[in-house]
């Protein structure tokens, strides 16, 4: 999701010293997955989650995105659009219908309480429609879950492997300003996530983005063979 929009879907990240580029955590799934697997990749904004999430895509994943989704259920007549309206305000559209996201945006990072009756908006939402879109998968896929926020709404245990994605915050800023957001926003935005730590906690795989695009490429393609091929049936 771009900067000039909202990233309310998108989540956290405070990092501060070294890591593994990748980090196998042994929190207890034991690499038993079921028939088809079900992957949750999550990571900061900023972070290159959805860097990591298109890798994945090019070994054969089928990418359900919570971000792409959370577009869709608010696009011009839709029931989700018409919730967003009547709770935050007609206000709120532009004159062809359309959803003002940075509006909306600069009401939700400075009102918790309104980022909360969004997030009750979309999320119930997105949720069903991820649901449809790995029924359709094909029998036996790899299925990777884009979730931003999968730390903050207490996911990781739904999946048969969590990945997540870190990367420095100054890193992260950088990227943020090169999308259009102030080095300020970027900061705000980066702190009303979940921290490095909580991601770290549910995390079965720590992929370490502070790095170059090879070196990222090179960590996934560590992940596919060693973790998610093992686990296919």
């Amino acid at each position: 999701m771009g900067c000039d929009g909202w990233d309310w879907s998108d989540a956290p990240g405070r990092t501060g010293g070294c890591y593994s580029p990748v980090t196998f955590s042994p929190r207890g799934r034991g690499g038993r997955y079921c028939p088809g697997v079900r992957i949750g990749l999550t990571g900061g904004i900023g972070s290159g989650k959805s860097t990591v999430s298109a890798l994945l895509a090019a070994h054969g994943a089928v990418v359900v995105d919570a971000d792409r989704i959370a577009r869709e259920v608010v696009e011009p007549g839709t029931p989700g659009l018409a919730a967003v309206a009547e709770a935050f305000g007609a206000g709120l559209l532009s004159p062809d219908g359309a959803l003002d996201r940075a509006a909306l945006a600069a009401i939700v990072f400075a009102d918790p309480e309104a980022r909360r009756r969004l997030d009750a908006i979309v999320h119930p939402l997105v949720r069903a429609r991820g649901r449809e879109l790995e029924e359709a998968a094909p029998p036996g896929s790899v299925v990777v879950h884009d979730v931003p926020l999968l730390v903050e709404t207490g996911q990781a245990a739904s999946y048969d492997l969590v990945l997540v994605v870190l990367a420095d915050v100054e890193t992260r800023v950088a990227r943020l300003v090169q999308r259009g957001l102030t080095a300020e926003d970027a900061r705000a935005r980066i702190a009303v996530q979940a921290t490095d730590e909580q991601r770290r906690a549910v995390a079965d795989v720590v992929l370490d983005n502070s790095g170059t695009p090879e070196e990222l490429a090179r960590q996934v393609d560590q992940v596919w063979a060693e973790r998610v091929l093992p686990a296919r049936p």
